[in-house]
């Protein structure tokens, strides 16, 4: 009979384990059984907990996300609540969070994203992602432009966050944060910019 409380102690090992092994040699590469070896458990406890690499690799991947959310819902608690352009500076400082950062996160990020494309339950993760960013920066823009403005300039903040995040993640030096949320912060100020000279 298993001790109480052991799932929550072997999961998290476990999802640290998928990440590191992904890390040390990606996710074909990453069996059960070297998972299972860098936690320090039998293959067949993955087998128990998750059915299998699948089932772990979307267990690491919420793990992840509830990372970012919480790293989101953080920064937005040190916002005042008029503070619209802090507001949104803090929902893209949470996605540079130094969690995200981490070489092995960034490569599970990686590994994920190409699997999603073919996997429907990862692209139902991906999409609540997507739309919970959307959502958030909306929210914040509808209160200083016109709602189909607001979609706009949501959708380039959203991309520019995927597309500086991607490319600095195939780089030797990593993602650079800080120069990641300037280069947003200065398309932020010209879009508010633009939005009070229109009106």
């Amino acid at each position: 009979m298993p001790k109480i409380g052991m799932p929550e102690i072997r999961k998290p090992q476990l999802i640290n384990a998928t990440m590191d092994a992904v890390n040390e040699v990606g996710l074909q590469g990453a069996s059960v059984a070297m998972i299972s070896r860098h936690a320090g458990v039998s293959p067949a406890i993955i087998n128990h907990y998750f059915g299998g690499k699948h089932g772990l690799l979307e267990a690491t991947m919420r793990h992840v996300l509830r990372q970012l959310s919480e790293a989101v819902r953080l920064r937005l608690a040190e916002c005042q609540p008029d503070d619209v352009p802090g507001r949104i500076k803090a929902i893209v400082g949470g996605n540079f969070d130094p969690r995200q950062l981490d070489p092995k996160v960034v490569k599970t990020w990686l590994a994920f994203w190409s699997l999603a494309m073919h996997d429907p339950a990862l692209y139902r993760l991906q999409r609540v992602n997507e739309k919970r960013l959307l959502s958030h920066l909306r929210l914040e823009l509808r209160r200083l432009m016109p709602r189909d403005r607001a979609q706009f300039v949501a959708q380039a903040i959203a991309a520019l966050i995927d597309g500086i995040w991607l490319r600095g993640a195939l780089t030797p030096e990593g993602i650079n944060s800080d120069l990641a949320q300037r280069i947003i912060a200065d398309y932020l100020e010209l879009q508010l910019h633009a939005g009070s000279s229109a009106n």
